[in-house]
């Protein structure tokens, strides 16, 4: 074997990572603790942290992802000199660190702790800060819309307290000369009319909002970074850290959001001396990023999308889909249903977005403002993908405006006055149009649709196609070449905290096309026995109690609750039905309480748990070894079930995690069991691989598999040009595995001896190939080295 590439400490750090781990860094779990860890990190063999957002955020953030100063580290998280120590702990193992960073938008929930809002309301179009948010005076009179008032009558409930206007414990300024200086105390009503900002009804926010926001969410207001003085305001910390080599890699937080992502990823990439930048951007099916973009890559939901794919048995989708139409009482036309969740978010709580654009459009001759506030709404739910990024991209928008014009003739006007304004590069007009259509796709699929339609949940992930009922080995192969040739260092992932569930969930829940006939019996005897009014919704609700099981009570009804609000078809986050809510609930208690019911549940789970744990130990390897940077979220090294967040944000057991790493690098070979030992021997010795070898890592070819159950084994070379790379076997399909064998199945691999870097055990390959019982007899997966 040949040696492991020594690269000094700071120039492994400073180049690609070989590979990630994913942290949460909040109060609960603050930089010290991060610290604490790294050692158990480089013993893992990544060569990266990847932290989440660590600049100062709203109090309580459990994610960061509210920045309120981009001049500070949070102090909750451990502050600048608890990041002092994360470094130097990562320095001290050789390990670098990525860093999430949000340029989009701000943190505006708590006025006071946000000093660049707090300025703008008390000082208006004059304040130093008013040019950083993108607010439309105009439409406001002069104001910014806060909707924050319970209803209008709320105004009455103001108060002026210490200087501050006080509506219970919401803090705002108010603007100098505004009080006398007598010291009496006008009445709150005169002191609010005559601020920069209005309090408003919360409700009307959908309508009468005047600043851009992160997709719906009120709190957190966006930024123009586009403005050089704005970028450089809100990176100057983040970019000093960069400087002084203490952050080495960063991950851009939602790209869609910004005026201009290619110019932004130019300016940061010039800034920061071209390190390592990833950008969390959602491609749909058969799209890429544009060739333009100076990023090496996505956060890896498309890669997360081609290894989900490749373990569903297409052959289920037939009695998956009957099961489906019976509970939802006809058919289920996917696309019309997307078509139809964003039209709720055009029409909704993204009302204002519409309106803004309207206005910045102007009028159209001949066009009415409700004939033209139509056809942006039908573009916008009719996108296919989450934006396109003029001049490139030109594509979907004129794909879009032919079929809305074909599938609404009485629009036809109204598109083809819209059509050349929108397709104007760099016009105020088509920038915020392409602002608007990626949050109408996340509010209208991720948060809609995907709760919507039940018909087999594994598949419902970001960067997924639900409609796409699973693959072929040699379309994942095919894939896997394009991401060599386009995007070899761009982020792989399975899980982060964003995903609907977490990947041992999809993994075992995959099981359920390769016996859907048994599936659809149980899901029809609890649908008798505990009857819910929505019938789909029973149905996610079963098949995520089955994916995580067992799972505690408390858990499974905060997902069923956040999961029913989301769907939005029986009960909502503004207006809960609680009828609806107890007899949820009651469900999820029958699970528990009902002797027939649980007894089901548990059997079903021991049935699956076994080619589940098959299913994740090759998801986890495919996702490791495919070309790209593998990101590991924290605790996934074990069988981790969780659900969406914040299930899968609980606290992580490294003392777990470090006593089995001895006991693997011990020499253990540890059995496919509960403890998910097996699941941490794949990740760490194909990591401790990759950090070690990169060169095995270089290339890739698909490997001739042959035999009566060839189709259960999806196998890669990973040679460079010298052909003396590692080669990944992996089984997919273990249900009708177990019931076939492996039989006379082969790999056909080059002439020689062999070595399993997880079990140790040597084969050797002749004019028959390695026959895949002797090599996959232990575990369902193997990692070849030439012996």
């Amino acid at each position: 074997m040949t040696q492991p590439i020594q690269v000094p400490g700071s120039d492994r750090r400073r180049g690609t990572p070989t590979a990630t781990y994913r942290l949460q860094v909040h109060a609960g779990f603050p930089l010290q603790d991060a610290a604490d860890v790294a050692d158990y990190l480089a013993d893992l063999g990544v060569t990266h942290a990847y932290s989440s957002p660590l600049l100062r955020s709203a109090e309580g953030s459990n994610h960061g992802y509210d920045t309120v100063d981009h001049a500070h580290i949070d102090e909750a998280r451990g502050g600048q000199e608890g990041f002092d120590r994360f470094v130097a702990a990562l320095h001290e193992h050789g390990l670098g660190l990525v860093l999430d960073l949000v340029p989009n938008h701000m943190g505006v929930d708590d006025p006071a702790a946000a000093p660049w809002w707090w300025d703008v309301l008390q000082h208006g179009q004059g304040s130093a800060h008013a040019a950083a948010f993108d607010i439309d005076w105009e439409f406001g009179g002069g104001k910014v819309r806060i909707p924050v008032l319970g209803s209008a009558d709320d105004v009455e409930k103001l108060e002026i307290v210490d200087g501050e206007l006080r509506y219970y414990d919401n803090r705002f300024p108010i603007a100098p000369g505004t009080l006398p200086s007598d010291g009496a105390t006008p009445h709150p009503l005169e002191v609010h009319a005559r601020q920069h900002y209005e309090l408003v009804d919360w409700r009307r926010a959908d309508a009468d909002l005047n600043y851009r926001r992160f997709f719906a969410i009120n709190t957190l207001a966006g930024l123009r970074v586009e403005d050089p003085a704005i970028f450089d305001a809100t990176h100057e910390l983040v970019l000093r850290l960069v400087r002084d080599g203490a952050v080495d890699g960063l991950r851009i937080d939602h790209p869609d959001g910004l005026a201009d992502p290619k110019g932004y990823l130019d300016r940061l990439a010039e800034a920061s001396d071209h390190r390592w930048t990833v950008v969390e951007k959602i491609l749909e099916p058969g799209e890429d990023l544009p060739d333009s973009w100076a990023t090496a890559g996505t956060t890896g939901y498309d890669a997360l999308s081609e290894v989900d794919q490749v373990l569903v048995d297409p052959a289920g989708e037939p009695a998956i889909t009957a099961l489906d139409t019976e509970l939802a009482d006809a058919p289920v036309d996917y696309a019309q249903l997307v078509h139809d969740c964003k039209r709720e978010v055009t029409d909704g709580m993204l009302g204002s977005e519409v309106a803004r654009l309207v206005r910045v459009i102007g009028e159209l001759p001949g066009i009415g403002a409700a004939q033209q506030t139509e056809a942006l709404a039908e573009l916008l739910a009719s996108f296919p993908v989450y934006r396109s990024y003029l001049p490139d991209g030109r594509e979907h928008l004129d794909r879009t405006v032919a079929a809305v014009r074909e599938r609404r003739p009485d629009l036809t006007a109204a598109l083809d006055a819209l059509h050349p304004v929108l397709s104007q590069a760099g016009t105020e007009a088509a920038t915020r149009f392409e602002q608007t259509s990626g949050p109408v796709m996340a509010k209208g699929v991720e948060d809609s649709a995907y709760y919507r339609w039940a018909r087999f949940v594994a598949l419902n992930e970001v960067g997924g196609d639900p409609a796409e009922f699973g693959s072929t080995v040699a379309e994942f192969h095919e894939a896997q070449r394009r991401r060599q040739e386009l995007r070899p260092r761009s982020m792989t992932t399975l899980s982060t905290h964003d995903t609907k569930r977490s990947e041992d969930v999809r993994a075992r829940l995959a099981v359920l096309a390769e016996i859907p006939d048994e599936w659809a019996g149980l899901v029809r005897g609890w649908s008798a026995r505990h009857p819910l009014a929505d019938r789909p919704l029973a149905h996610l609700v079963w098949q995520n109690l089955v994916g995580a099981w067992p799972l505690s009570r408390e858990r499974a009804h905060a997902y069923v609750e956040k999961a029913a609000r989301e769907a939005g078809t029986s009960t909502t986050w503004t207006d809960p039905v609680h009828e609806f809510e107890e007899a949820l609930h009651a469900l999820v208690d029958a699970a528990f309480d009902d002797p027939t019911t649980s007894a089901e549940i548990e059997h079903f789970v021991a049935r699956i748990a076994a080619p589940g744990r098959s299913n994740s130990l090759t998801q986890k390897l495919l996702q490791l070894t495919m070309p790209g940077v593998p990101d590991v979220y924290q605790g996934t090294e074990l069988w981790d079930y969780s659900l969406v967040d914040p299930d899968n944000r609980r606290p992580v057991d490294y003392a777990l995690r470090r006593q089995l790493l001895a006991r693997l690098d011990a020499g253990e070979v540890p059995e496919v069991d509960e403890s998910g030992a097996a699941k941490l021997l794949v990740v760490s010795r194909t990591l401790q691989a990759r950090r070690d070898y990169p060169e095995w890592f270089e290339g890739y070819e698909p490997v001739v598999v042959t035999g009566s159950a060839a189709e259960h084994v999806v196998a890669f070379d990973r040679s460079g040009s010298d052909g003396g790379g590692a080669v990944v076997v992996a089984t997919r399909l273990p249900v009708g595995l177990t019931a076939e064998g492996w039989g006379d199945t082969a790999l056909q691999l080059p002439n020689g001896a062999w070595r399993d870097l997880f079990t140790g055990r040597r084969v050797v390959s002749d004019v028959a190939g390695v026959a895949a019982d002797a090599l996959l007899s232990t575990l369902p997966v193997a990692l070849l080295v030439r012996d």
